[in-house]
């Protein structure tokens, strides 16, 4: 029946990368996912997969988010996986790029949040799986400012909803992968003005010598979002191959 069999899941950033993967693994072990993303043609890519349903949202947007709540009766699990991913020091970000990343970032997870906990509360039962990042409090990464300050937040974020309602029956995590080859990564390498260097670089700190898979990140969400992590809440999951060591 799969190990997350039944349960409503809804899910951000869905059109590719992680969010893709996440929707797709959770689909398999028997959940009723809602996928959600801005990029509609992407994201249209998952439709005709038994238990995704699919729908653009922009997670930034208020009323959108209030729009996708009210269709849901109850929700089991909310994955807020949307996230941008800024290059550069303090002296490289303009306001509006820090603007930009904190609303991307933490401002659409504490939307999210806020909309669908009444549903989970209701019930006295729920799931949230934010995702961070090793690049945060966790590790100082160079050129990772604004991203780091912004994952940083959702690791703060994810252990305040822990503890403000841990005794009425919600679970709060937050998952923090390191170097993960998604096309947003391959699109950031692409940008660069040696793309072949770039990518050695990315590598060069990669111990295990490769780079995570989305399908892994994927496979620790499904975790997360099951019964088996019932005892589990509060906590940041990394998952990096070792580079923060």
């Amino acid at each position: 029946m799969g190990r997350l069999y039944g349960k409503v899941i809804v899910l951000s950033a869905a059109a590719q990368g992680i969010g893709r993967a996440a929707a797709i693994a959770c689909a398999k072990e028997g959940a009723r996912v809602t996928a959600t993303d801005i990029n509609g043609e992407k994201l249209k890519e998952l439709d005709g997969i038994q238990g995704i349903r699919t729908k653009v949202v922009d997670v930034t947007k208020k009323d959108q988010v209030e729009a996708l709540a009210k269709e849901h009766d109850h929700v089991d699990v909310l994955f807020n996986i949307a996230g941008f991913v800024h290059h550069g020091t303090i002296l490289d970000c303009e306001e509006d790029d820090w603007d930009f990343t904190m609303n991307v970032n933490v401002r659409s997870m504490y939307l999210m949040s806020k909309a669908f906990l009444p549903k989970m509360l209701a019930k006295k039962s729920g799931n949230i799986i934010n995702m961070a990042s090793v690049a945060s409090s966790i590790k100082g990464v160079v050129n990772r400012c604004v991203y780091s300050t912004s994952k940083a937040a959702v690791i703060g974020l994810t252990k305040s909803i822990a503890a403000d309602f841990i005794e009425q029956g919600i679970r709060c995590n937050c998952v923090c992968p390191g170097t993960v080859d998604t096309p947003s990564l391959r699109g950031r390498i692409q940008a660069q003005p040696d793309p072949e260097q770039a990518y050695k670089d990315f590598m060069a700190r990669q111990k295990t010598g490769r780079m995570c898979t989305a399908e892994e990140v994927a496979y620790l969400c499904v975790y997360l979002a099951s019964d088996e992590s019932a005892y589990v809440t509060g906590t940041e999951h990394i998952i990096d191959g070792g580079w923060r060591l």
